[in-house]
Order: structure tokens, then C-alpha cells, then sequence
């Protein structure tokens, strides 16, 4: 099997060759996201398109992920980090590329590659969970993507923090950048680390530096990371009860993340049932392209 995937980001576009019965990158090229104009990151998009088919074949099946919303019966955009609110995206490619691309959240991207050939491949459902500068999330039912009525990913990143969660640590509401107060992107992606750090201890800290000091409030900071996040995926399997949670963008790099993620659901789940497998992604950065170019073949 020989295809194409996109990745459409907020500071590159990147594409990647993927050939084999696992799928596995043989090529890659990455390239500014033009964000001056939606045309211009058409064109970006088109010049990647371009790419693929030179060194793919003319025949080449290639997907594309993107962030933010695509309304599925409308096709218009939006998001906060690239120029695709309020128009219509899968047209514009077709338009400048000449081919029709299947256009997909890059977080239920990530979900479907890891359930395809990744960390998620031998059960029947599969939630992938982002934790990088936000908090996306996406889900695959079945070996495939559930319909979304709006075209929503798993927006847990924008559901309120609970009260519990709150009154257990003394935390105050972070501010959003949706412009909300509490969502939960502010306490448990890298920048809710930095938040949590800057509340406890004065200044701004990263999770890497964190993780790897000896310094008690270092510790008390990330344990209280981890009591937020394993309360955010008590909700998870309250709603969805997925039977594997596979973890990507940069915490998932955190030694030992896994474990600690599963001990924190543990203690916070409903009753004493069977919690999910939580496990890294197999595919890790390439999982935005990689499900875009699986879901291309499937189309």
C-alpha cells in the first residue's frame, strides 16, 4: 500500500509517503503554512498535493488533516491558528489541485491511524488524546470515525475543569484563550503545566523541567497535574468507556506518563471497573498525516 497524507498545522505543512502493509513514512517534506490568506494556504496545500503525486504516482490516494472544525454538511471551517474559519476548504483544494482530498480534524486523524497499524490496533475502540500546547482529542468506533453532527472532534479541552478537581488543590479558573473560564486545556496540556507551575510556584516552568527535578513544589506541581488529568479521564470513560486511550503531542514523552495516568484513573474511577489500556501512540507525529492517507485509501 502506497499513500499520500497532509497535515495541516498553525507554523508547517507537512507531508509524508507512507508505503507497506503498516503504512510507514519512507518520505517526508515540510514546509511554512502560508498565513497571510486562506488562498495562500491553499496554495501552500496544493504545493505539497504537488509533491506527493511527483513522488507517489499520479494514482496516489492523499488525505488531508486539519485542525479546528469542518462542518460536514456545509464544509466550512474554523480555527484559531490557521485561516479556515468561515470558509470552505475541501473545494478550494479541489479547485487548486484538481483532485478531491477526504479532509478530517487532525485529531480524529490521530485517532484513526493509532487504531489503524498503532497503539490502539487490536481493540474495537480507540480515544486519542493529545496533550501538547492544547488539548485535543479524537475518537474511532469500530475501525472507523463516528459521525459528528457539527463536525466537532472530542473537544475535551473545552469542557469545564470539575468542582472536585478544583476544591481537592484550591485552584483558581484560568482564563482561555476560547475565552472561557476553566476550560481544562489550562490545567492539563503543556501550557496548563506551565500555568499550574506559575500558580504554585511563581514563575512559568515547562513539564520536562518539572518532571525532572528534585525540587518538592517541582513534584507537588506535577503530581497535581496528573490528579486533574486523571480526573478528565474519568469523564472520558464515563462518556465514552473506550477500551484504549492512546496519548500523544509533547507530555506523552514524559517518563513513565502512561503508568502514572492509569494509577490517577484508578483512583478516581466510578467503582471498581476495568479501566482502559493507556499507552503512548505508536505513530506519534505522524499520526495527523498517517490517519488522513489511511482514510484516503478507505474512501
Amino acid at each position: 500500500m502506497t499513500c499520500g497524507g497532509i497535515d495541516l498545522g498553525g507554523t508547517k505543512i507537512e507531508a509524508r509517503l507512507f508505503e507497506g502493509a503498516g503504512a510507514e513514512t519512507v518520505e517526508v517534506r515540510r514546509i511554512p503554512t502560508p498565513l497571510g490568506s486562506f488562498e495562500e494556504m491553499i496554495g501552500g496545500i496544493a504545493e505539497q498535493v504537488r509533491w506527493l503525486t511527483e513522488v507517489g504516482g499520479e494514482g496516489l490516494p492523499i488525505g488531508l488533516s486539519v485542525p479546528g472544525i469542518v462542518d460536514p454538511v456545509t464544509g466550512i471551517g474554523f480555527a484559531s491558528n490557521v485561516p479556515t474559519t468561515g470558509r470552505a476548504i475541501a473545494p478550494a483544494v479541489t479547485e487548486a489541485t484538481g483532485r478531491i482530498l477526504p479532509v478530517v480534524n487532525d485529531c480524529m486523524a490521530f485517532a484513526y491511524s493509532e487504531a489503524h497499524g498503532g497503539a490502539g490496533d487490536a481493540f474495537r475502540s480507540v480515544f486519542g488524546l493529545v496533550l501538547g500546547t492544547g488539548v485535543g482529542a479524537g475518537f474511532c468506533l469500530e475501525g472507523r470515525l463516528p459521525h459528528r453532527h457539527a463536525g466537532l472532534a472530542v473537544e475535551v479541552g473545552h469542557v469545564g475543569v470539575s468542582a472536585r478537581a478544583l476544591e481537592r488543590h484550591g485552584l483558581p479558573l484560568f482564563r482561555c484563550g476560547c475565552g472561557k473560564l476553566g476550560c481544562v486545556e489550562n490545567y492539563v496540556s503543556g501550557t496548563g503545566v506551565a500555568n499550574l507551575a506559575e500558580w504554585k510556584m511563581g514563575r512559568r516552568l515547562h513539564a520536562p523541567e518539572l518532571a525532572a527535578s528534585d525540587d518538592p513544589a517541582a513534584r507537588e506541581v506535577m503530581d497535581i497535574w496528573a490528579d486533574v488529568a486523571g480526573d478528565v479521564l474519568n469523564a472520558i470513560q464515563l462518556m465514552l468507556d473506550p477500551d484504549c486511550i492512546a496519548l500523544g503531542g509533547g507530555l506523552s514523552n514524559l517518563p513513565g506518563v502512561a503508568e502514572t495516568l492509569t494509577e490517577s484513573l484508578s483512583r478516581q474511577r466510578l467503582g471498581q471497573e476495568r479501566v482502559p489500556l493507556i499507552v503512548r501512540a505508536q505513530h506519534g507525529d505522524s499520526s495527523g498525516a498517517r490517519g488522513a492517507a489511511l482514510l484516503a485509501v478507505a474512501s
